[in-house]
């Protein structure tokens, strides 16, 4: 029987970002995908002008009719979330669901190169630790850890001891397994992916060439994938490279893409996921 994996992100209705990207990507991999958005999103953010719809209301009336339903999921996933109020809604939800078993993954979405997003305030980020405290992997971004933890975030590199240091605060609050994403490694010319698998009980490291291009969405492939990867019994380090690989060939497959803003059309590569 398939696994049934809950996504709760926003809906993008022009862009292949969050929900429009991890999608395709898990039902590709042959899981039974559900989908609590956050938002529904006029189209990516990149575009300069968009209009957002925030579906709190939505999101409680519908896991209190699911509840009731008895609706049962192997693991759920969380991404992009709007305000503080939905933050305790999701907390809440998956404090409930991994007390039940549930494997939880959070893609802690908050900001990137050192600063937090519009509308991301300090508030948010307390509010993102007590929901890392319940997950069993979390994917943040160099500048989410760094924020998470306190630590100073460093433009012009940061060791990969003081990155084990992050990834063992980041425990502290709860979170089992860590993977930061994005860091750029004193003494490397590459950037890295730096990761703690809490199973295996051994930090990992694996550099990367970054391709000088901007797609969105890329870090929603990745936890796709990832997430996929992990449920199919992979241990983490194997998963985050081949979450790594998926993202650089759809990447370079779209290259000449007139149209980056709008995403990675990932219906049209999702061969390059290997088993």
């Amino acid at each position: 029987m398939s696994k049934k994996l809950l996504l709760i992100n926003d809906l993008a209705g022009y862009g292949k970002v969050a929900l429009s990207a991890m999608i395709p990507v898990l039902s590709h991999m042959k899981y039974e995908t559900y989908n609590l958005p956050t938002a529904i999103v006029s189209n990516t953010l990149d575009y300069g002008k968009f209009d957002i719809l925030d579906t709190t209301e939505y999101m409680k009336n519908t896991l209190n009719v699911w509840e009731q339903l008895g609706f049962h999921f192997d693991a759920v996933s969380t991404g992009f979330i709007v305000s503080k109020e939905q933050t305790e809604v999701v907390t809440k939800f998956c404090k409930e669901k991994s007390g039940q078993g549930t494997l939880i993954f959070t893609d802690p979405i908050m900001g990137d190169d050192g600063k937090l997003y519009n509308g991301i305030t300090e508030g948010t980020v307390a509010l993102m630790r007590e929901l890392i405290s319940v997950a069993d992997y979390i994917v943040p971004n160099y500048t989410e850890a760094a924020y998470l933890t306190n630590a100073v975030y460093q433009e012009d590199g940061v060791s990969e001891e003081e990155l084990h240091t992050i990834i063992d605060s980041l425990r502290e609050y709860g979170a089992k397994s860590v993977v930061i994403t994005s860091a750029k490694v004193k003494g490397s010319d590459s950037k890295s992916v730096v990761g703690y698998d809490h199973k295996e009980k051994s930090y990992f490291r694996i550099d990367f060439e970054e391709i000088p291009v901007r797609f969105p969405g890329t870090g929603d492939i990745f936890s796709a994938v990832l997430m996929g990867k992990i449920m199919d019994g992979k241990n983490l380090c194997e998963s985050t490279k081949q979450a790594m690989q998926v993202v650089r060939d759809m990447i370079q497959m779209n290259l000449d893409n007139a149209d980056k803003y709008k995403g990675i059309p990932i219906e049209t590569c999702l061969e390059v996921i290997k088993n």
